[in-house]
């Protein structure tokens, strides 16, 4: 198989189910954003890791490929492939796992520390944008609305992921100076 098929030569691409669109529709830039986020986290695995962490990290890795795969397919209809209540909850059962280590906020913090944090950090950013972008689409088109809150619980997750870096190699928080 090529990797190549000069199908999208015209601007044009296509989605599950044989459908083309054009690349800069609304659904297309939203899991291009879920697959940017991916490729971010591929560079935050490259750092030495606990193994609870690497483990979370691999698993959402998979995870963000459904959520793409849910995205690319316009036909609810079409049940396989699709991001589940039951993926929402496991991420909040790892923040609230993750939390038990680290002291309540009481200030709002800066993104940054740790290499692993800082770049946790941007992802999270990036995810946030992913989330705005399926917002946007499903006001044009009908989607699975477990993607929005997975994106959602997601970057809450990478915040209280960093967090937890920064602390278990010893760096403080940088607190938000007014």
């Amino acid at each position: 198989m090529k990797i190549y098929t000069k199908t999208g030569d015209d601007g044009n691409t296509g989605l599950q189910g044989n459908f083309r669109i054009s690349k800069n529709h609304p659904r297309i830039i939203s899991y291009g954003t879920v697959d940017e986020a991916n490729a971010a986290l591929g560079l935050v695995l490259v750092n030495s890791l606990d193994k609870d962490i690497n483990k979370t990290l691999i698993d959402i890795q998979n995870d963000l490929f459904l959520v793409g795969a849910d995205l690319s397919n316009p036909n609810l209809n079409d049940v396989k492939n699709r991001v589940t209540l039951e993926m929402i909850e496991k991420l909040e059962q790892h923040i609230d796992k993750f939390e038990l280590e680290l002291s309540p906020l009481t200030n709002f913090i800066l993104p940054g520390g740790d290499n692993a944090a800082a770049q946790l950090h941007y992802v999270r950013t990036v995810v946030r944008r992913a989330e705005i972008q399926v917002v946007q689409l499903s006001e044009k088109d009908e989607i699975n609305s477990n993607c929005i809150k997975y994106l959602n619980r997601l970057s809450d997750l990478f915040f209280v992921m960093g967090r937890l870096i920064n602390k278990r190699k010893g760096r403080d928080d940088i607190l938000w100076k007014i």
